[in-house]
């Protein structure tokens, strides 16, 4: 089996029995749903044409049930409804009853948004390996559409593999910023397994990359992507660093989600006092994820919410702190003591925090984001990144970069605007979405052969 095969088979896994059983009964809905549909539309259809052979005795009929009607309508509201006793009681009532029926016009597309909004999550395959699969293909779309394209006119345009495709190819590279040094590693690689294999066509190019990104991103050893979550029952804190504008708090929310949906319990310390707005930012996600945030007014001293946060997440019990920070790089030597003195205070009251120190990268800014990587490394022990807005880029090949100059793993990626479209980084998957289309086309081919 070839590796194309095995990675995709891999990465797509094998849906539960219990995860085929919801995907069955959804489809089972969705077709009743149509019934009811055609259903509906058939028996209009039938209504119009019963109107149109109406019989001039039915008409009549009609005529005098609508005489009548008015003295049905007396009756029924005199037995359901008690006359009032007096005129002015009567014009409470009717008063009343034209308020209600105001309001509920008013209100009728209120709760039609609000039932959109708060709608149960469709249960199926948003935990399986298929769905987080597709959720890095769908994130990874701008970067495939441009990056893939541009790979598929030079197999086009070179139908053999000689020097000038490899310096058109190092050119495609560079400009989804997978960077200089990773660049120059991949066309060497490139270049000494095409003579190895004696390859001559470009056909199947495309797999060799994919294959070769994928030894590259994993060459010092298979990282572990997951947190460093202490057991239920002790304190657990992460500290979040990065510029203001990259996706920071919305990432701190989004990850708070995560957390408490896996069962624990989450409490947010708002540690950047010095942006305007920004605890207001942070407590709209606390109300919308439904956890406790930790303020003080703004212009405060950071250390001074930190250390009233561990307390209060040690007292009621918290599994996990999550703390945000001020992210002020044009003065790195505020910057340096500011977070010496928040590591100190944190460290001080629980042993060992923070446990993990999240450096949230904006994927949009490509090679800008190296130079910000570059200098949190500098100032506090980054041990992980999140690189948030990948599916709003082109230059998806950043992630490659980073992990290769920086030897940093990149712990999470934001594949999208969802509460869970922030995903546990998978070079795999990474990979299988940059070359998606690519890749499903090569292995039918490999089918067909076969």
């Amino acid at each position: 089996m070839s590796f194309l095969k095995r990675m995709k088979e891999k990465l797509m896994g094998t849906p539960s029995k219990e995860e085929v059983k919801q995907q069955e009964e959804l489809q089972v809905e969705e077709t009743s749903a149509d019934e009811l549909s055609n259903n509906a539309s058939e028996s209009t259809v039938t209504a119009d044409s019963h109107n149109t052979n109406e019989t001039t005795n039915e008409v009549e009929e009609a005529v005098e049930e609508a005489v009548e009607e008015p003295k049905q309508q007396e009756s029924i509201v005199t037995e359901v409804v008690e006359q009032p006793t007096s005129e002015k009681d009567q014009e409470v009532v009717a008063g009343n009853q034209i308020e209600e029926v105001a309001a509920e016009d008013t209100q009728l597309p209120e709760v039609i948004e609000e039932a959109k909004t708060n709608q149960p999550e469709k249960k199926g395959w948003f935990k399986s390996a298929f769905s987080i699969t597709e959720k890095f293909k769908n994130g990874l779309t701008k970067t495939r559409d441009s990056f893939t394209s541009k790979v598929n006119d030079l197999v086009a345009k070179y139908r053999t593999v000689d020097e000038d495709f490899f310096e058109d190819l190092e050119e495609v590279l560079l400009q989804a910023d997978v960077g200089i040094e990773t660049v120059m590693e991949l066309i060497d690689i490139l270049r000494f397994e095409v003579q190895k294999k004696n390859i001559k066509s470009t056909d199947g190019i495309q797999a060799l990359i994919s294959e070769k990104l994928v030894e590259i991103y994993e060459k010092n050893g298979e990282e572990n992507t997951e947190l460093h979550l202490q057991p239920k029952g002790e304190l657990t804190v992460i500290l979040f660093v990065g510029v203001n504008g990259v996706g920071k708090t919305t990432t701190i929310g989004k990850l708070a989600h995560r957390l408490k949906s896996e069962g624990r319990s989450v409490m947010l310390a708002a540690g950047d006092t010095f942006r305007a707005g920004a605890i207001d930012q942070l407590q709209v996600w606390g109300d919308r994820v439904g956890v406790d945030v930790i303020k003080q007014s703004e212009g405060s001293d950071p250390a001074a919410v930190m250390y009233d946060a561990v307390h209060a997440a040690k007292k009621r019990g918290v599994d996990v702190l999550i703390c945000d920070t001020a992210g002020r790089l044009q003065n790195k030597v505020n910057l340096m003591k500011e977070l010496e003195k928040v590591h100190r205070v944190i460290s001080r009251e629980v042993p060992n925090a923070p446990h993990e120190v999240l450096l949230a990268l904006d994927a949009t800014t490509g090679q800008n984001a190296l130079v910000q990587a570059r200098t949190f490394k500098e100032v506090t022990k980054v041990t992980g990144i999140v690189l948030t807005k990948l599916d709003g880029t082109a230059k998806g090949g950043i992630v490659i970069a980073i992990r290769n100059q920086l030897q940093i793993p990149v712990k999470f990626v934001g594949l999208g605007e969802q509460m869970d479209d922030l995903q546990p980084f998978d070079p795999e998957r990474y990979v299988y979405g940059l070359f998606a289309d690519s890749i499903d086309e090569q292995i039918k081919k490999e089918e067909l052969d076969d």
